[in-house]
């Protein structure tokens, strides 16, 4: 027997095997104390509690509570009170231990319990335990989980298929495909043209015609082969394995049925499965045409989700399938980079050839420049548009918008575990950004919500920022994907028509918006854009009080400009980092939950915990930080006074010996998409001190430049 037969055995809803394989394997094969014997011990946990023996899974964790190895020591703290809550719960209702097996039929073929919960899966579950479950990753290493799963089940729909109102701001699909096509075709030609009249062709009729040619040539040709390059690139970065139904079937009966349904209903060819060995949960599908997809999961996506979120988020991808959203998104891309490489080829042009030949070319590069900032936007909004109508699309074939909620929310919390234990960031989800279901920037707030909440409300309050701040319309602008709050009102809105209870009550949310200070919120935003241009400002005013005191100072125009400047980096470094000696403590899950956090105004606040890794991605010798406290996990922002050189010093040399250290961390806390924290100071508990210096250079040139103003002022 071996530790994976176990883990399979759990995963496919035998829990009672599972026990079994487990002692016969902690009795017989792993040695005490070793990292598969605790692995071991941390699943048989599980395997109890799914059995409903919550006294011998309450008794297995107090034995690890006298572990030595501190890490298990507070898991097994960590899930004996939730498992103490689930033997209160129990006792207090076993009348209604039944109450929550009656099968229902939703997707042909698949049985689910009335509150959500497949039923091979879960089968062995009684009501109160799926109430107060512990989350269903069992973890690599020993790491704390969350005392409970904070967000109960609701019901889904009787019936699949059930035709929903689409979200008001979900968009126009057709709409945004054929404008955004349409127009960056119309780039693309033009800037073809122009570079062909500024090579001076002797026919206007031939360079339209060669225009044309090329232009269908290269998207068609990119088209059909980008597909393949996936291919390759998939095998060689990740290892993706393709897969037959029947394995992931195996993993998640569910999703196999959806596949299953969705190509019949469809008359769709069922597409190539792939399956990529990383516990980071993400899902993508890439192609060319609707019958020669890909479907690709990482083996995170099954760890993290139950059987009904997992169908839920195949259902996505399909969805992504069905509207043509991959070939749609590659012709766009595709002439998103033609704008830049004809930006690139007439700049080159104008710097050789006649004087109006390099005109002209300098003309088409501004302009292909335009063109390519603008197609970039676009890009991203069709991007975001084809997220809202694929979450519409699994709403419906499933008729369990909930349960797509909860997956995007144990998606980021997935994402933000794997990275408190990896050291390094996941390339996988750096890489598969712009394809996965989930941007991982936007897993640390409900991610973090997630790992540690007693209620939904708290979950849903970290989504206030989402939907209320208005940096949170402007950073999205810049993202492939809606920001989390705003993907699960619309799921909201879904379960609502369908007659169903909603995950995280985002009525209520939307009903406290109502209590936000309105004037605080738009009044703190335009203060920020002041504070954004803060710079040229200052110069555009010393250069207008200079000419008005140049008949007294002949220097003034060139003084007074740099003073401005000067002044103009003092204040805005003053505000974005206010003085961290007044640092409030706090905790990261009170941060994120604040709808008036600002990216560019930092609260001054001090955190208590532990430094679990770097934050760079990809970036071995990265000098920013992974910082854990008892409610989630943050980055950290370094900055040396020696800049860039002494930041790679610092992740070369000291890293690697802070990391696991514990202690009080000060610094600025700022939320855009992703929140993150500057740091000013680091004190660990025995003693070791890290100093950064974000307002070093900011004080040193602002400074400065007021210095050099004085003085060419002074010396008339």
């Amino acid at each position: 027997m071996s530790l994976q037969a176990g883990l399979d055995a759990l995963k496919q809803g035998r829990p009672q095997e599972t026990i079994q394989i487990l002692q016969d394997f902690c009795q017989y094969s792993a040695k005490p104390g070793s990292k598969d014997y605790f692995q071991a011990q941390m699943i048989l946990v599980k395997a109890y509690y799914r059995a409903g023996e919550i006294q011998k899974a309450s008794d297995l964790c107090q034995q690890l509570t006298n572990s030595k190895h501190s890490q298990l020591r507070s898991w097994a703290k960590q899930t004996l009170k939730s498992l103490s809550n689930a033997q209160i719960s129990q006792q207090q209702s076993t009348p209604n231990v039944g109450a929550a097996t009656a099968a229902t039929t939703t997707t042909p073929g698949v049985n689910e319990n009335q509150d959500g919960t497949s039923g091979q899966t879960h089968r062995h579950e009684t009501h109160q335990a799926q109430n107060t479950e512990i989350p269903p990753n069992i973890p690599p290493t020993p790491t704390p989980e969350p005392a409970s799963n904070p967000i109960p089940r609701r019901a889904r729909a009787a019936q699949t298929g059930v035709k929903l109102s689409l979200a008001g701001f979900a968009g126009n699909l057709s709409l945004a495909s054929g404008v955004t096509i349409s127009l960056l075709f119309g780039m693309v030609l033009v800037l073809a043209l122009a570079v062909i009249f500024i090579l001076e062709s002797p026919d206007p009729i031939a360079g339209l015609v060669i225009a044309v040619v090329f232009t269908l040539i290269f998207n068609t040709a990119a088209f059909f082969l980008s597909p393949l390059l996936m291919d390759l690139s998939q095998r060689w970065l990740y290892q993706t394995r393709w897969v037959s139904l029947a394995e992931v079937e195996s993993q998640s009966p569910e999703a196999a049925k959806v596949i299953q349904y969705v190509c019949a209903e469809k008359q769709l060819k069922q597409p190539r499965l792939g399956i990529i060995d990383d516990q980071n949960p993400t899902a993508f599908t890439y192609g060319s045409l609707p019958n020669s997809a890909r479907l690709v999961v990482s083996q995170g996506l099954f760890t993290y989700l139950d059987d009904d979120e997992v169908a839920t988020v195949y259902a996505h991808e399909l969805g992504h399938i069905v509207h043509w959203d991959f070939a749609v998104m590659t012709v766009a891309s595709t002439l998103v980079q033609i704008t830049y490489l004809v930006y690139i080829t007439a700049r080159r042009l104008g710097r050789s050839g006649g004087e109006k030949a390099r005109d002209a070319a300098r003309s088409a590069a501004l302009i292909a420049y335009g063109f390519y900032i603008v197609g970039t936007y676009l890009l991203l909004y069709l991007s975001r548009t084809r997220e809202y109508f694929a979450d519409h699309f699994a709403a419906e074939s499933t008729g369990n918008p909930n349960a797509l909620s909860r997956a995007l929310v144990k998606i980021a919390y997935g994402i933000v575990e794997e990275g408190k234990r990896s050291p390094e960031p996941s390339r996988l989800v750096e890489g598969t950004r712009a394809l996965g279901i989930y941007d991982p920037k936007a897993a640390a707030s409900s991610g973090t919500a997630y790992r540690v909440a007693a209620q939904p409300e708290q979950v849903g309050r970290v989504f206030l920022w989402d939907l209320f701040n208005p940096w949170g319309w402007w950073m999205e602008l810049n993202s492939t994907h809606p920001l989390t709050g705003k993907r699960v009102r619309a799921l909201t809105t879904y379960a609502e028509q369908l007659g169903l209870p909603t995950e995280f009550d985002m009525g209520r949310i939307v009903g406290e918006s109502k209590s936000l200070n309105k004037s605080k919120l738009y009044g703190n935003f335009v203060a920020d854009l002041l504070l954004f241009v803060a710079i040229p400002l200052g110069l555009v005013a010393g250069l207008l009080l200079g000419l008005t005191l140049m008949g007294s100072l002949p220097t003034a125009p060139l003084a007074c400009p740099i003073i401005g400047l000067g002044v103009a980096i003092l204040l805005r470094t003053l505000v974005m980092y206010p003085n961290f000696k007044q640092a409030r403590e706090s905790d990261i899950l009170t941060l994120m939950s604040d709808p008036y956090a600002s990216p560019l105004r930092g609260q001054p606040v001090k955190l208590q915990g532990e430094l679990i890794g770097r934050g760079d991605a990809g970036n071995a010798l990265g000098s920013d930080l992974k910082f854990q406290d008892s409610t989630g996990m943050i980055f950290l922002r370094y900055a040396s006074r020696f800049g860039s050189l002494g930041n790679l010093l610092f992740g070369m040399g000291k890293v690697k010996n802070l990391l696991g250290s514990r202690g009080e961390t000060t610094g600025w806390f700022r939320r855009g998409v992703a929140p993150w924290m500057d740091l000013t100071q680091f004190i660990s508990n025995s003693g070791t001190k890290v100093n950064s210096y974000h307002r070093f250079w900011s004080f040193i040139f602002g400074g400065g430049a007021i210095v050099i103003g004085v003085l060419l002022l002074i010396t008339v």
